[in-house]
């Protein structure tokens, strides 16, 4: 039976192609995500690594205990700490650590990396072991830098040159003296790194005399645990934390690895979509090989082969295809890994040299998922086949299902689909995040349900293009009648690409909606003509937006301001903004009380008094981030949403109760309206800075639509995986099914079906089932991506459906494409058959 069931492999070789096809695919794409994030997230932890090589103990603040009202703060770590640390025994340098935010500008005034990734930080002395230095010499006062040998690549920026940055305030001209080498994750991720001397970088950074870190280097023979127990005695525990630099390796290496998780999850969905669809393949192909071989499989039985060593065979087959398909997808996945990383670079982003990474783990799991999947897909119909008698199978009374065995399929996925939509629209009642699981599992359910039903469906949504197929004459009728002839194979066939198109239509549907909301929320919300917000998230100055009232053409402005406060032993933000002009800046639905913000008055949304059980006059007590009290009043309960929420205070009551004021925006509302020319004059008024954005609602509505753009396209990248499986799945149905009807054809030739008939016959099924599979697949799709949009609503008040007709109907012609191009094969050769040859096949 072995043997024979390696013959069958090999004489049915070019059937099995596409099934292997399949496999390696799914395969591909598991293996290639497990190297590409294996790769990065080495690289990363290796570069992280040489970061903490001169890093022994590092001596770090901790928070002061908050005193009554009053929030704790950081301790600070100044000169005297930094010199008792170089003291202690066993130590043999201390460098006092300054890091923060650094906009650095290119040649064209576009600010280098994403913001995010935009650091400066302190140069130790004439020499630091930190930094080695390429070229040009350390920098003296404020007017010196030195910037990092991958910015001085891309940017093209020499020693000698002048370069444009800011740090959190006014924008400033340095000369470069310096470039230097880091192994800074941040610069290999595209990111900016400058370097001032210590005083300047204390001053510009806001820490006058101190030290973020204080880190210190062991000297010969003294390991890091010894160093690390003496400056534990030497330092006051109260005040500072000591960890050694393999612990903070250790941290870096284990946070990089979670951080890649995200991306490894998303990355396996997909690739488990891709497998589950090429299920369906391999089930579908197994199941005609078998169909196919029913008169041999039932003489095998009636000379003495068992059921179990019948089945047995066909899973021998499996194991086959699968470990080839296995060991081609590792290759092709190994060729993927090394392809996506490649791509980071097109995108602007650079990663850490270093090999690729292929782990035993990942070698197993390419044979574990491409034997295991194809094995499971061929169980089934191999354990069918061994359960027809022999006698049946040699007379073929076996070849259509019974009535039973169809209405026990279709009460199955009546109930499957029944509880899919009832978990579904359970789960569109629910709030926010508690709804997620079941919305999965409804899905999950439906799709399944669906799946069951669809040859019960196939036969009325294929003979709904009947009037279509007319048009074609006698080939367009055969293709109509070969398309539900045999409806499991059909719904088989259609299926993988139902589960693609619902996937890209459900996504489209969410990501078109999601941004008419946002458009809607900053229109509706919004009055202010521009925001300004630093680049990279961070705080503003107040300075900011005294410059912009002072600008030409500004009529008026507001901060909004987040302050910590303490109300009812929690701590809660308050948000400061212009009591005078907020109103006049915004546009927030009052549902109780009127909108009024200063002195003592606040304005609260309705999550927060909900919350706190307040209503318009209710009064509470808050503790400022001195420890001061107040006793405020609810003026009004507005409807908040993702852009402007919380408790509203006026900047004048807040200021003096706080140490180091800071905005997190400037709504800014102009005489003329939006404008270039307007645009121009804030950002000139603002020094041409590039660490701030001045952006009008159009702006913020454009880097929103950016982001639902990219991470549509790499969805979509990543599921035309699982379309091009469900390709191959309709080339590998007609194929099998022209050989099957072989004779059949011969026939339908003999009596005057010519060549381009038979072709058109073929081409049109192929279209007919590929368009039964975009329909249902889209149909899906809207009602998955309107449940979910359902879920957001919850939480946006602004949500509103949106149905992408425009690329729903391309996403039809998609699958239109599909069929055509899955026939070209299969209608080439069933016209090429001989048709004497054929009509005598058995």
């Amino acid at each position: 039976m072995f043997r024979t069931a390696l013959r069958n492999v090999l004489a049915h070789k070019a059937r099995l192609l596409m099934t292997v096809l399949a496999v390696m695919l799914g395969v591909a794409f598991v293996s290639g995500t497990l190297v590409f994030t294996n790769t990065i997230s080495d690289a990363y932890q290796k570069s992280s690594a040489k970061g903490f090589d001169r890093v022994d103990v590092a001596v770090q603040p901790k928070y002061r205990d908050a005193e009554g009202d009053k929030l704790g703060e950081l301790h600070e770590l100044n000169r005297a700490v930094l010199d008792r640390s170089s003291r202690v025994p066993g130590a043999a340098q201390a460098i006092g650590v300054v890091t923060g935010f650094t906009a650095m500008a290119d040649k064209d005034g576009k600010l280098i990396g994403d913001g995010f990734q935009s650091q400066g930080g302190n140069y130790w002395g004439t020499k630091d072991p930190r930094y080695p230095l390429v070229r040009g010499h350390a920098p003296k006062g404020r007017g010196e830098i030195l910037i990092d040998s991958a910015t001085a690549e891309r940017t093209g920026y020499r020693v000698g040159d002048t370069v444009r940055l800011s740090v959190d305030g006014p924008v400033l001209t340095p000369r470069i003296t310096g470039v230097f080498t880091t192994d800074d994750g941040n610069v290999a991720a595209g990111g900016s790194l400058a370097l001032f001397d210590t005083a300047t970088a204390q001053q510009l950074f806001g820490k006058a005399g101190t030290y973020d870190q204080i880190d210190v280097t062991a000297k010969a023979g003294v390991t890091q645990a010894a160093l690390k127990a003496e400056l534990d005695k030497a330092l006051p525990k109260d005040v500072v934390e000591t960890t050694t630099g393999k612990r903070l390796a250790d941290d870096q290496a284990r946070a990089i690895t979670e951080s890649m998780s995200g991306m490894r999850t998303a990355l396996l969905v997909f690739a488990g979509i891709a497998l589950f669809v090429g299920t369906f393949i391999i089930a579908n192909t197994f199941t005609m090989l078998v169909a196919q071989r029913t008169r041999e499989l039932a003489l095998l039985r009636a000379v003495g082969a068992s059921r179990r060593q019948v089945t047995r065979s066909v899973l021998v087959e499996a194991f086959v295809v699968g470990a080839v398909a296995a060991v081609t997808g590792l290759l092709a996945g190994i060729g993927i890994g090394a392809g996506l990383r490649s791509l980071l670079g097109s995108f602007g982003a650079t990663v850490p040299d270093g090999p690729l990474v292929i782990t035993p783990g990942t070698v197993l799991t390419a044979f574990a998922v491409g034997i295991l999947v194809t094995m499971l897909a061929a169980w089934l119909p191999g354990r069918r086949a061994a359960k027809i008698p022999p006698v049946a199978a040699m007379s073929s009374v076996h070849a259509k299902a019974t009535t039973k065995s169809l209405v026990l399929r279709n009460t199955l996925g009546a109930l499957f689909s029944a509880a899919g939509v009832a978990v579904v629209l359970a789960a569109t009642t629910m709030n926010g995040s508690d709804g997620q699981a079941p919305m999965g599992l409804g899905a999950v359910l439906l799709i399944i349900g669906v799946f069951i039903l669809t040859p019960l469906l196939s036969r009325p949504l294929i003979a709904a293009a009947a009037p279509a197929l007319r048009a074609f004459g006698v080939s367009g009728k055969l293709a109509r009648q070969n398309s539900v002839r045999n409806p499991r194979r059909t719904a088989a066939t259609a299926s993988a690409l139902m589960i693609g198109l619902t996937l890209i239509t459900g996504m489209t549907v969410m990501a078109g909606s999601l941004q008419k909301s946002i458009d809607k929320m900053a229109a509706s919300a919004v009055r202010a003509d521009y925001v300004v917000s630093m680049a990279n998230g961070n705080l503003l100055s107040p300075d900011v937006e005294r410059k912009l009232k002072r600008t030409d053409g500004v009529t008026a402005t507001s901060p909004l301001r987040l302050a910590p406060s303490r109300i009812d032993g929690e701590t809660e933000y308050l948000t400061g903004v212009d009591g005078a002009t907020i109103g006049e800046l915004t546009d927030l639905e009052v549902d109780d009380g009127s909108f009024r913000v200063g002195g003592g008055q606040v304005v609260v949304d309705q999550d927060t008094a909900k919350l706190h059980g307040w209503k318009a006059g209710s009064s509470f007590t808050t503790a400022f981030e001195d420890g001061e009290k107040r006793k405020l009043t609810v003026a009004g309960v507005y409807e908040g949403n993702e852009l402007i929420r919380g408790i509203m205070i006026d900047t004048a009551t807040l200021a003096p109760h706080e140490s180091d004021p800071a905005d997190m925006q400037v709504m800014v509302k102009t005489a003329d309206g939006a404008s270039g020319a307007t645009k121009d004059r804030l950002v000139e008024a603002l020094g041409t800075n590039p660490a701030i954005k001045v952006q009008d609602k159009k702006d913020l509505s454009d880097e929103v639509a950016r982001m639902f753009t990219l991470m549509l396209n790499m969805v979509y990248g990543l599921l035309a995986m699982a379309v091009i499986i469900a390709v191959l799945g309709v080339i590998n149905t007609l194929a099998m099914s022209v050989f099957e009807r072989s004779q059949e054809i011969g026939m339908l030739r003999a009596i005057g079906l010519d060549r381009k008939g038979t072709k058109r016959m073929v081409r049109l099924e192929s279209l007919v089932i590929s368009l039964f599979g975009g329909v249902l697949g889209i149909g899906l799709g809207v009602f998955f991506g309107w449940a979910a949009g359902e879920l957001l609503a919850s939480k946006m008040a602004t949500y509103e459906l949106v149905l992408p007709w425009a690329r729903m109907a391309v996403f039809l012609l998609l699958a239109a494409t599909v069929g055509v191009l899955a026939a070209l094969w299969p209608a080439r050769r069933a016209a090429r058959l001989n048709m004497l040859a054929a009509i005598k096949a058995e």
